[in-house]
């Protein structure tokens, strides 16, 4: 290691400053901590870190790094005798204590804080979960069933892993705590690490006589089935959260919580954004032209909607009311529904000179060279000319 080059350890340039230094050494050793990072040659790669990082974050050893390379700093008796670590303390390496603290969830550094008992109580972990629902199911709302497998505490074992009538030991290795300390002695004096019982893996514990219903493990799979109120107004891809029908904790921690998110399938005949409801309703020519009252299908039934005379193709009329449930109650959206006017595509005889004389008596007159008379007419309705 003494001859690789510090700046590519740890993945900046020679003209790094001394906060994208320390950023990138906080990155890397959480990815390279021998407790978060099992894989071979991890712990290698963290010790180059560190040894990469003591040298760059230190003005002095640093400029002596740029001007004769890893020989001007090895030669310092472990840079002044002081550990690589600081001791442990923060002083001199405090990015090192911010990070146990990350990692760990509680202080590393002058004992100010405790590193979690193995053995304490451990929330379960969430679940998710996808509904596809019907879309009138999401406007009404609806009580339905819902299954999944989930992890559960055994009912064996009651959760502790070993058989029945006996129960885990503490780990003579750890003493209960789950991870050992080891010291190495380098280049910059003595390092000490902590890392994960190697006897017990973390746990704390030693269980020697297994439970045979779960293998030790204290949970076992097992296929759930509650009741969910889908609740009016639900919209698609909301999420909302069943406590306690998560996975099973641990040592005797509560359960984790289930997120279910909702999938809607699309309607044939509704649109829906938002709390709106969007719809096109198909008239005759002569409703728009006379008016007329008309029966409209909304989410909720029907309702009246009166077409005023000379109501225009893609007219959109507001039916207060009539749209989506307010998730939270209160009242529904609306519904908005475009006119669609239609164009016969023939007429009989009778109906052709009624349309003729209603052409003459708006002083129009029918050339039969040019455009066809009902192509004239839709262009005529739908305010093209």
């Amino acid at each position: 290691m003494a001859q690789e080059d510090y700046y590519k350890i740890l993945g900046v340039d020679r003209n790094a400053s001394d906060q994208d230094i320390s950023k990138a050494y906080r990155k890397l050793a959480k990815k390279y901590h021998p407790d978060l990072n099992h894989e071979p040659g991890a712990e290698q790669k963290y010790k180059d870190v560190n040894e990469a990082y003591e040298v760059l974050h230190d003005k002095q050893k640093r400029a002596q790094y740029d001007q004769f390379g890893s020989a001007g700093v090895n030669g310092q008796g472990g840079f002044g005798g002081q550990s690589a670590y600081g001791g442990f303390n923060g002083q001199g390496f405090g990015d090192f204590s911010d990070i146990f603290g990350d990692i760990f969830g509680s202080g590393f550094g002058g004992g100010q804080r405790r590193r979690a008992n193995p053995t304490d109580p451990v929330r379960g972990q969430d679940l998710d979960y996808t509904l596809t629902i019907d879309f009138m199911d999401a406007i009404t709302g609806k009580k339905t069933q819902v299954s999944y497998t989930r992890s559960t505490t055994c009912e064996t074992c009651h959760g502790t892993g070993a058989e029945k009538g006996t129960h885990p030991i503490t780990c003579d290795k750890c003493h209960g705590s789950g991870y050992m300390t080891i010291t190495q002695q380098s280049a910059f004096g003595v390092i000490q690490r902590q890392t994960v019982c190697d006897k017990c893996h973390g746990k704390g514990a030693i269980i020697e006589h297994p439970c045979q219903t779960c293998h030790g493990e204290g949970v076992v799979d097992a296929k759930n089935t509650i009741e969910v109120d889908i609740p009016a107004g639900i919209d698609n891809g909301q999420q909302l959260r069943y406590q306690g029908q998560g996975e099973a904790g641990r040592n005797g921690g509560p359960y984790g919580d289930l997120y279910i998110s909702y999938r809607i399938k699309p309607s044939k005949d509704f649109e829906r954004r938002g709390t709106t409801i969007y719809t096109t309703v198909p008239i005759s020519f002569a409703q728009a032209t006379l008016g007329d009252e008309i029966e409209v299908k909304t989410v909720h039934g029907t309702s009246k909607l009166k077409v005023p005379a000379g109501t225009q193709p893609n007219k959109k009329f507001t039916l207060k009311g009539e749209g989506v449930p307010y998730l939270r109650g209160g009242g529904n959206g609306d519904q908005i529904t475009t006119i669609e006017v239609r164009i016969p595509k023939s007429v009989n005889e009778r109906q052709r000179q009624a349309l003729v004389d209603f052409v003459s008596a708006s002083g129009e007159s029918i050339t039969p060279q040019g455009k066809g008379f009902f192509e004239r007419l839709k262009e005529k309705l739908s305010g093209e000319e």
